[in-house]
């Protein structure tokens, strides 16, 4: 998980995780959680004396929602507005190919399967030869090509899941040896 140093309103400077954002506006001052939803956790006071405090409520929220919450990913869920083929995320076709030396061109669909952490495999399903191409076998490929984008896309969220919890034992471990707490400020820099 990705970290970075925060400088508070005061001066104050602290390690924070990632789905955690600070909010400095006038009179809110807080650490809001972004993750399966937002939540902000108030400083309780002006001078930023409980951001220590409300950084760690944050954090321990963030691994309670990392171990109950499948992880976000970025998996495209509906068609783009301009495809015109009808056809579901990832599936593409049908693409008609002629082979080298054959007579008759096949008739198949392109299907993008992710996989977490690695770059996605192209896969094509076999509909027919162009002349034996019907509706009926064109459905019956579409069925399998999304049955292979289902299976591709539940392994990926699995391991997506799987990568993030390995990584809320990491946040845990840093959390009780005290990694989050504050820094001390930054000198300022001195005239030449």
């Amino acid at each position: 998980m990705l970290y970075r140093e925060v400088e508070i309103f005061n001066g104050d400077r602290y390690r924070v995780p990632q789905c955690i954002q600070r909010i400095d506006h006038r009179a809110t001052h807080g650490w809001q959680l972004r993750y399966g939803g937002t939540r902000l956790f108030s400083d309780g006071s002006k001078d930023g004396s409980g951001a220590e405090a409300a950084l760690a409520l944050a954090t321990r929220e963030l691994l309670r929602r990392i171990g109950t919450l499948e992880a976000p990913t970025t998996l495209q869920s509906a068609p783009s507005a301009n495809k015109a083929s009808g056809l579901p995320p990832g599936i593409s076709g049908p693409i008609v190919r002629g082979r080298a030396g054959g007579r008759a061109r096949d008739c198949s669909l392109a299907v993008l399967l992710p996989r977490f952490g690695e770059a996605a495999r192209r896969r094509s399903v076999y509909i027919a030869t162009e002349g034996t191409f019907t509706q009926a076998k064109l459905r019956a490929a579409v069925k399998r090509a999304v049955a292979m984008r289902a299976e591709a896309e539940e392994a990926y969220r699995k391991a997506a899941t799987r990568a993030r919890r390995a990584e809320a034992k990491v946040i845990r471990a840093m959390l009780l040896a005290g990694e989050f707490r504050r820094r001390a400020p930054r000198e300022a820099k001195k005239a030449a």
